[in-house]
């Protein structure tokens, strides 16, 4: 197969994004959301079994945010898991 032919199926399978900035938002989203997530759980009575338990998510999605793998979570998931430990908080 030609190179020509390899770079245009590419583009087939993997058409270019719209607008970069929107990429670039989200993760500045994901990475201000994870800072303030962690630092709650870092204060949180909750531990971290109970933080993904209540938030319905795997173990492993909170350990991936506590290790800063940013990648491994979406900004609803953050969203889910900020709202988790906020509830605690507000029922103390």
């Amino acid at each position: 197969m030609s190179t020509a032919r390899q770079s245009r199926s590419a583009e087939l399978l993997d058409p270019p994004r719209s607008s970069p900035d929107l990429d670039v938002r989200d993760l500045e989203q994901r990475t201000r959301l994870m800072r303030i997530v962690t630092r709650l759980i870092a204060v949180s009575d909750l531990g971290s079994r109970e933080i993904a338990r209540r938030a319905g998510l795997p173990m492993q999605k909170i350990s991936d945010l506590l290790a800063g793998k940013l990648e491994h979570l979406s900004i609803d998931e953050l969203r889910l898991v900020h709202r988790t430990i906020e509830q605690q908080g507000a029922t103390h």
